[in-house]
């Protein structure tokens, strides 16, 4: 099955320039969703000790939720600031034009984690996702991505690229 191909481009969205990559029609094609999952599952969790997977506020949490499902793994969503209920653990990253804040509930006891998302575009939030992780006493097994946007990147995690299904 050729998941790029459902792939909606979007130009100039969310702002002039810019061409959305939409995963909208993956998630809504049940067998291109299940080859993800299956993808996904051979390649960062396979042969890994693996616990739970996080997911990245918003459309990680989709990918996130249903891969560690399909895997009986615990699910642990990573949200913007004030989005938990507390206790939180959170990390404060520079983007662009600006700050953002990402919070994970503080943990019960550390886990080695897998962080699943969307789209790695600079590499901003996947890395304030791992220092998150690292400072709420989680290990980080693996990233993936379901479109890594190469051009824009250099992202690297234990000195490998990011595992990525799509590469622009």
């Amino acid at each position: 099955m050729n998941i790029e191909k459902l792939i909606r481009q979007v130009p100039d969205f969310p702002k002039p320039g810019i061409s959305f990559k939409d995963i909208s029609p993956i998630l809504a094609n049940a067998d291109a969703f299940s080859e993800i999952l299956n993808q996904f599952s051979e390649r960062i969790i396979k042969n890994q000790p693996i616990d739970a997977i996080i997911g990245i506020e918003a459309r990680g949490f989709v990918l996130a939720a249903a891969l560690a499902a399909k895997n009986n793994l615990g699910f642990i969503p990573m949200r913007k600031k004030g989005k938990l209920p507390p206790p939180t653990v959170s990390y404060s990253y520079a983007l662009e034009y600006g700050q953002d804040t990402l919070e994970l509930a503080r943990p019960e006891k550390p886990m080695r984690v897998a962080i699943v998302d969307d789209v790695l575009a600079i590499g901003g939030t996947l890395g304030a996702a791992v220092e998150l992780c690292r400072l709420a006493g989680h290990a980080v097994q693996s990233i993936a991505v379901l479109i890594d946007l190469r051009g824009l990147n250099s992202f690297k995690f234990k000195g490998a690229p990011v595992v990525s299904l799509l590469s622009y």
